[in-house]
């Protein structure tokens, strides 16, 4: 008896999670006109992303999701390489 499929291009989607720390150092510090300074959360956000980008971080599976690509086509043929 003869079978068919259909294929169908997914996209899956997988969120991690990893900790930095972000040395509190001058140009992290706004002074205030009382003479305290307070955190710019903008730019230690900023400092936090490239520290998050390095290679030393440790980073742990949360959360995957595999759903249908938003954009069918067919499958790409495999390439034969001759090294």
């Amino acid at each position: 008896m003869k079978t068919y499929s259909v294929s169908w291009r997914l996209q899956r989607i997988t969120t991690e999670y990893g900790y930095v720390s972000v040395p509190v150092t001058p140009d992290l510090v706004i002074q205030q006109a009382d003479g305290t300074g307070r955190l710019d959360v903008t730019k230690m956000v900023q400092r936090a992303i490239e520290l998050g980008r390095t290679a030393d971080v440790e980073w742990h599976a949360e959360d995957q999701q595999v759903q249908p690509h938003p954009i069918q086509k067919p499958p790409e043929p495999e390439s034969s390489e001759e090294n």
